[in-house]
């Protein structure tokens, strides 16, 4: 059976929405039609990547004119944070699917009004129209393998998930939008939400407070930018409590580039432990089911004795890209349910969540207290 033809817009065409272009590119019977950024050379720069015979599509400065250009079945926003509840609006206005780059919005409010504009949208053909937030951590092959395991049991009840990532500063940007708080919405939600989504998955729950510290310690303390030094804050840890007595912590440090393994996620339940390191791509695995039973001291913790270590890949994924070809699973999996009609598995709401944790870690830094998720969620949620 002959696949839908899927047409994507392109709307942001920085970095991310050029590694957006690139796996669209790597998926079969889909094509980026239109494309639309304020930035010229940033709009040469995704033509640059586009083949010839997919040349005479939309060319675009204002997001809107390619909305309404009829042009797409999709589109894709990957602008700076502080313009996507404008812009994400205007799409939702139209009857095409979306896919929207972390974070949703910078305030709960503005994501809050979102949820509440996607309601009952219909595509032309009466379909569900989608909105899929991207959140493609949970994609990444070792990580993805880590959690249908752990949801499968293997490590019984989970009691704790830690994240570390130790990297390299924040990569500069067209007009260096990313350097303060007020167009990112502070670290915490632009770079973390993806880690705070990621633990609400895991544990299949919704966390209820919020401890956190950090500060802004080495990373862009000598830069100017039109009278202004970067308030972004580079090192934090994050602590997160859920309503099962389940935890989960982050551990972030942005001047830490001399990491092998930059990012490591652990699950820990009452029967085992997973880990999953990246670049690496290692899955680590290990039982203690001779603890549940001896009431003898066994083997010490750090000798790996039943401890598997394997190499985790997808041979489906046709561009690794800059995510381990997570970007690539999850263009995947949002083409497969425009195609069957299937809802999106990272929503507007998860989006939502997945910010306001970010929101209360940083109100905990700020004040210097656990702060609790009814603080800053919407009412009734």
């Amino acid at each position: 059976m002959e696949l839908q033809k899927i047409r994507y817009g392109i709307i942001g065409c920085g970095s991310m929405g050029r590694e957006h272009i690139e796996n669209i590119r790597a998926l079969p019977a889909s094509t980026v039609t239109a494309i639309a950024d304020t930035d010229g050379q940033s709009r040469q720069k995704a033509l640059d990547l586009l083949s010839p015979q997919e040349s005479g599509f939309g060319v675009f400065a204002d997001h809107r004119d390619l909305l309404a250009s009829g042009l797409c079945d999709a589109v894709v926003v990957a602008t700076p944070n502080f313009t996507h509840a404008e812009i994400v609006r205007d799409c939702l206005a139209t009857p095409m699917h979306i896919l929207a780059e972390k974070p949703i919005c910078t305030r709960i409010e503005d994501a809050h009004a979102l949820v509440e504009l996607a309601r009952g949208r219909k595509t032309l053909d009466g379909q569900d129209a989608l909105v899929w937030v991207a959140q493609e951590y949970r994609y990444m092959p070792p990580v993805a393998e880590m959690i249908r395991m752990a949801h499968g049991g293997a490590v019984g009840q989970i009691h704790q998930v830690s994240i570390r990532e130790h990297r390299e500063p924040f990569y500069p940007k067209v007009g260096d939008w990313n350097r303060f708080n007020a167009n990112t919405g502070g670290t915490l939600v632009e770079k973390c939400c993806h880690y705070f989504n990621l633990m609400d998955f895991i544990l299949g729950e919704h966390p209820t407070r919020v401890f956190a510290s950090g500060g802004q310690r080495v990373n862009h303390l000598d830069e100017i930018y039109d009278g202004r030094t970067p308030d972004i804050l580079d090192s934090a840890y994050v602590i997160v409590e859920y309503n099962s007595g389940a935890r989960a912590m982050l551990d972030l440090c942005m001047f830490a580039e001399n990491s092998v393994d930059n990012e490591q996620i652990s699950i820990v339940g009452d029967a085992g432990k997973l880990e999953s390191l990246l670049p690496s791509l290692t899955l680590r695995y290990g039982r203690r089911e001779d603890w549940g039973t001896r009431k003898v001291w066994g083997e010490a913790s750090g000798s790996g004795r039943g401890v598997s270590v394997r190499r985790v890949w997808d041979t489906s994924i046709k561009y690794p890209g800059q995510h381990f070809g997570a970007s690539f699973i999850e263009h995947e999996k949002f083409a497969r349910a425009i195609r069957n009609a299937l809802p999106a598995e990272v929503t507007l709401e998860d989006g939502l969540r997945s910010i306001a944790t970010g929101i209360a870690a940083h109100l905990s830094i700020d004040t210097g207290r656990a702060v609790a998720m009814r603080e800053v969620l919407p009412p009734g949620w």
